[in-house]
């Protein structure tokens, strides 16, 4: 599915045909499709007769092969941890296993690369056109980006390279120059006009937490964002300085409950609505609009109200570093704590 937002740019690729380059980075907030047209794209190179939409038939033999997950050409290299995320989520009705493996990587690593080598150095199954799709390019280390590298320079013919990356400035120059870059932008109001008139309420709500992305708001509602984010409001909208130490426990427990488990809201998704409610709180003080929680405006207005400019700036800055490290914190409980008096005493006025 190509949503409105992308339907342009979807016309550009079909319009390049055989002009298709090698190589192509698709650039752009996450939460708005890129890996979902990288797909799309991928089918219509493999498939036998694609539709005068530009889409794949997903009638002739490759395309049946693409949606068994058995087609020979096309190779998707992703971290471990993403291709174990999903396939748990196909198995989600099949009987629990026990299991003692070690966690998955969250990067792609050069072994994954040398197989994708070893792979495009054999003939192609079906024609002599084979696709690879890298999500998330910024996963690789410089060892695996620099074993990507050979291969990007001197591409196996009639192989296509797509690489989706969120955070281009984390690959290495010379990968970004032997690609065609490709930028993807927040959809405009116009654009997310049919997306919200076909969206639920709790996922409306979610839009501009997620920074305006439509994607990234469905994936949040879908993990029971609208009572995630109801519980965040109320907890740090009426925060008291004294109640501090309680809230932190109480977060704690929260964070450690089956509930945000399963909805992956942890430690690194908190510090981050905390970074955007401050976020909000400085832009509020300096006279300009709600971003994030527009829907709990007047309560940042009072909140602001009560605060410096430098204090918020600060906290800011502060809440910042600890999201830096709220992947790997030392004592969660002590993060927490650490976090949520840096925000208690930014909403006093003063800077500690």
């Amino acid at each position: 599915m190509i949503h409105t937002w992308l339907q342009p740019t979807w016309q550009r690729l079909i319009e390049l045909g055989e002009r298709l380059p090698h190589a192509l980075l698709f650039v752009g907030p996450a939460g708005l499709g890129k890996r979902e047209l990288a797909e799309a794209l991928a089918a219509r190179l493999l498939c036998d007769a694609p539709r005068p939409d530009g889409h794949a038939c997903d009638h002739c033999e490759p395309c049946q092969w693409r949606l068994t997950g058995n087609h020979p050409d096309l190779i998707r290299v992703v971290p471990a941890a993403d291709a174990a995320a999903a396939a748990t989520e196909a198995e989600s009705e099949a009987p629990a296993r026990e299991t003692t493996a070690k966690a998955a990587s969250a990067q792609i690593v050069i072994e994954q690369i040398r197989d994708l080598q070893a792979s495009l150095n054999i003939t192609g199954h079906h024609g002599s056109r084979r696709v690879v799709v890298l999500d998330p390019a910024e996963a690789m280390n410089m060892f695996t980006a620099n074993a990507l590298l050979k291969l990007l320079e001197e591409p196996p013919t009639g192989c296509v390279f797509l690489l989706v990356s969120s955070a281009p400035r984390r690959l290495l120059p010379t990968i970004r120059s032997r690609c065609q870059q490709w930028h993807f932008a927040r959809p405009s109001e116009a654009e997310l006009a049919h997306w919200k008139a076909h969206a639920d309420r709790d996922t409306q709500a979610l839009l501009a937490l997620g920074g305006g992305m439509p994607l990234a708001a469905e994936r949040l509602a879908q993990a029971g964002g609208g009572a995630l984010l109801a519980r965040f409001v109320r907890d740090i909208g009426g925060l008291q300085a004294a109640e501090v130490l309680r809230l932190a426990g109480q977060w704690e427990a929260w964070l450690k409950s089956k509930e945000a488990t399963a909805s992956g809201f942890g430690l690194p998704e908190l510090s981050d609505w905390m970074q955007r409610w401050v976020s909000d709180l400085a832009a509020v003080r300096l006279g300009g609009r709600v971003r994030f929680f527009p829907a709990q405006e007047s309560v940042l207005s009072a909140l602001a109200s009560r605060m410096s400019v430098a204090a918020a700036s600060g906290c800011y800055n502060e809440l910042a570093q600890i999201h830096k490290v709220s992947r790997h914190p030392l004592s969660l409980r002590l993060v927490l704590e650490d976090m949520l008096m840096r925000y208690a005493r930014a909403i006093a006025g003063a800077r500690g």
